[in-house]
């Protein structure tokens, strides 16, 4: 139930005494679930958007571009920007929605954002589910991504706060492994729902979305506040006796004495996100920000959004192409699983570099094989060379998911100082969600006209993230979380300067 106690501290990393507890287990995969809620809905509007059923009742003539064959490009056939807006509208919503859960967190706490994230959740789950118009779909859609931009604002910060320093990278991962979690099952989901005949399927893979929305409400419902969040309210008392609840042991003063002191600092602050601004903030700040739009200019979203779609452009059939979706989604697990256990031992850097090698390759493999084997009107993509192109595309998933996908999120949120954190980790949701929207409208519109070179476009930028990760992200592991300023941007040869103040 829990691990053996820690208090040593060597070669600048500082451990604070704590067991690894049942509370903070089953707080963190309680609160994780926010994440199966989003994966669910990245992986099932693909599928959905690929089944006939759907696209003969809301797009007719994306439709029938699907059933005639030779009269529509390869890369076109799904170019459509209302098919686009269905799956786009959520991210957009969540962008504008983060900047209200930011002084939400701040004024009632990460469990009360997360359980008004699992609110927002169901609502848009029902809407979607029984919608007969186009509009009411949106709509849908749009509650559902205000329920994404609240729990991608609670959720990693909450994760980061209550985590013991030395796993708290691996806990912080549960969020995004519960992503993958939810593309998988979504993916089998499609794939079964697939063959149910009457043309309702799609209406059961969007409501089986309530599943996780109800997990995610009941978890906010159960778990303990962060001691950091009590703390930061006045709740001092209730912060150190949850903090002795979570770490197992009594001896907690010294993390308190960390607490107490950002708390102070964080009272300080009147404005939050001109806070940002300042000099000394700017290091995570642009790190944040950095890391969310090369997030999104890997592809990852593109490939994960339209995993089917693409299969389909590809020449596979309706039931190979969801079949290849589900094999992507699997290895996106399983591969999140090595970040789990690697990210606090290897380090965050050297997690994103390799993945950066790996994703550049990968990505030009296939531009290479889409380049001479599949033209505007015709393709001659053997078996061997479609076999090829689900390899590259798993391996290019894979070494996403152990890297720039959870680093993504768990950099950002250890790395604001508690006073900054809440606006912080608003600004890096709304840039996620801002390149999400951008990535989700314009893929099958880019993939039409610029055929296999959009996976030159984003290998390319893969380049790019690969050297700003060797200059400029500094490593994070076994760092407390409030001490992040002296001895990570404090020590790093470029951040340094901004330390001043």
């Amino acid at each position: 139930m829990a691990g053996g106690g820690f208090t040593s501290a060597s070669g600048g990393e500082t451990h604070f005494e704590a067991k690894i507890t049942f509370t903070v287990i089953i707080s963190c995969i309680m609160a994780a679930t926010g994440g199966l809620m989003f994966g669910y809905d990245v992986g099932i509007s693909g599928g959905v958007t690929s089944m006939p059923s759907f696209l003969q009742k809301f797009f007719p003539e994306v439709y029938k571009r699907t059933q005639e064959h030779g009269i529509e490009s390869n890369y076109c056939k799904y170019d459509n920007q209302y098919l686009q807006l269905f799956t786009s509208s959520l991210y957009l919503a969540a962008l504008v929605a983060t900047m209200f859960a930011s002084p939400v967190t701040r004024t009632l706490g990460r469990k009360q954002t997360m359980l008004i994230a699992g609110v927002f959740f169901i609502v848009g789950t029902v809407l979607n589910a029984v919608g007969n118009k186009l509009i009411i779909l949106i709509v849908g859609r749009v509650i559902l991504g205000c329920g994404v931009g609240f729990a991608n604002q609670a959720v990693p910060v909450f994760l980061s706060e209550i985590a013991p320093t030395r796993i708290r990278g691996a806990l912080n991962i549960m969020f995004q492994l519960n992503i993958t979690i939810g593309i998988l099952i979504a993916n089998l989901v499609n794939y079964f729902i697939s063959k149910i005949e009457g043309g309702y399927g799609w209406r059961i893979s969007i409501a089986l979305s309530g599943v996780p929305a109800l997990m995610l409400t009941i978890g906010a419902l159960v778990v303990d506040d962060t001691p950091n969040s009590l703390v930061e309210r006045g709740r001092e008392e209730e912060g150190l006796a949850v903090l002795k609840k979570i770490r197992g042991v009594d001896n907690v003063e010294a993390e308190y004495e960390d607490i107490l002191k950002a708390s102070k600092v964080a009272k300080q602050v009147n404005n939050p996100f001109r806070n940002l601004l300042k000099r000394h903030n700017r290091p995570p700040l642009i790190i944040a920000v950095c890391m969310q739009v090369f997030q999104q200019l890997t592809g990852i979203n593109a490939i994960m959004f339209y995993a089917p779609v693409l299969f389909n452009t590809l020449g596979f059939k309706s039931d190979a192409s969801l079949y290849s979706a589900v094999i992507t989604g699997a290895v996106n697990v399983l591969s999140t699983l090595v970040s789990v256990y690697f990210v606090d031992k290897a380090g965050r850097r050297m997690l994103l570099l390799e993945a950066c090698v790996q994703m550049f390759v990968s990505q030009m493999i296939i531009a290479i094989v889409l380049g001479l084997k599949v033209q505007d009107y015709s393709q001659d993509l053997s078996k061997g060379f479609a076999m090829l192109v689900v390899i590259m595309v798993c391996t290019f998933v894979a070494s996403f998911a152990w890297s720039w996908g959870p680093l993504g999120w768990l950099i950002p949120s250890e790395t604001f100082p508690l006073e900054a954190r809440s606006a912080g980790q608003s600004v890096t949701v709304f840039v996620n969600m801002l390149f999400t929207f951008i990535i989700a409208q314009a893929f099958l519109s880019m993939m039409c006209y610029m055929k296999y070179g959009i996976f030159l476009f984003f290998s390319a930028w893969v380049f790019v993230m690969g050297l700003f990760t060797m200059f400029l992200i500094p490593e994070t592991k076994n760092i407390p979380i409030e001490d992040m300023n002296e001895k990570v941007w404090g020590q790093h040869w470029f951040w340094k300067s901004y330390m001043d103040d």
